[in-house]
């Protein structure tokens, strides 16, 4: 992949790159279609298919995370990639016990509330691979989603901050016509869950309502607010919601219009995430 990478550099040719986890949906597509864009017809879109062990946490659904290579493949051709990245955990990191992979990346300022708290080396996990699917694919620009707002603004930071020459895009999150946000994990949802996992939307949209009528409104009046509205639904367990400054991700006490919000809800095996401006 490297050298591959490497030898379009030299022919000129504009790398874009999207990273996935694969099982891709309308989201993912949307990202290539977005990339294909950006790279232009003389550049080169590269898509990265691995599911990465080193962001799951102990007991969480590493194992049996959705996987449908074929399918991921055929749809990477229709939307317009040029190069399908496929690696195993033994390319990644080292399988050998007498050559431990040993070094990670890791952000100590925006990765710690939220998911950073919630799941408290996800974020070690992330950062140290897409450092390596940059430098494997060495592209110009490489798109992330929306949904996973946190994680974009930690790897714009790893970015600033390690000076990787790669432009960071993050694109719109996609949602179904209800509302919730597009996620392979949808795919953990019972009928009857996913009926109620459309709390997550209707919780931002409930926010919005109420600051733009009350101007500033107390952090933890609207917890409590999300709280309740989670708790009516009988299979979901609100993990957490907090409000912050979108640039920073400082938590905020009061909340006004141009903050941002994030909240995280377990629905049986399912763990969704959310996040939207308000």
């Amino acid at each position: 992949m490297q050298r591959l990478a490497l030898r379009l550099r030299r022919e000129g040719r504009r790398i874009v790159v999207v990273p996935t986890m694969g099982f891709l949906h309308e989201g993912h597509l949307s990202l290539i279609r977005r990339a294909r864009t950006r790279a232009g017809k003389d550049g080169a879109v590269v898509v990265t298919l691995f599911v990465n062990r080193a962001q799951f946490g102990v007991g969480e659904d590493f194992e049996r995370y959705p996987r449908d290579q074929r399918r991921d493949l055929r749809l990477c051709r229709e939307s317009g990639a040029d190069v399908v990245f496929l690696p195993d955990d033994a390319d990644m990191y080292a399988s050998d016990p007498e050559e431990k992979f040993s070094c990670h990346v890791e952000d100590t300022a925006l990765a710690r509330g939220m998911e950073g708290e919630s799941r408290p080396t996800h974020f070690r996990g992330v950062t140290t691979v897409v450092a390596k699917l940059f430098n494997l694919t060495q592209p110009d620009v490489a798109i992330f989603g929306a949904k996973d707002f946190q994680q974009a603004a930690v790897i714009r930071r790893m970015v600033r901050d390690l000076n990787f020459p790669v432009k960071i895009e993050v694109a719109p999150t996609v949602r179904e016509k209800d509302g919730l946000a597009m996620s392979s994990r949808n795919a953990y949802l019972t009928p009857v869950e996913r009926g109620q996992a459309t709390v997550l939307f209707r919780s931002i949209k409930r926010v919005r309502e109420v600051v733009r009528h009350g101007g500033s409104v107390t952090a933890k009046r609207l917890k409590r607010l999300v709280a309740a509205q989670v708790a009516e639904e009988p299979d979901a367990r609100l993990d957490y919601v907090e409000f912050f400054d979108p640039d920073t991700l400082v938590p905020l006490s009061r909340v006004t219009r141009g903050a941002h919000m994030a909240l995280a809800v377990r629905f049986g095996r399912a763990r969704l995430i959310d996040n939207g401006r308000i």
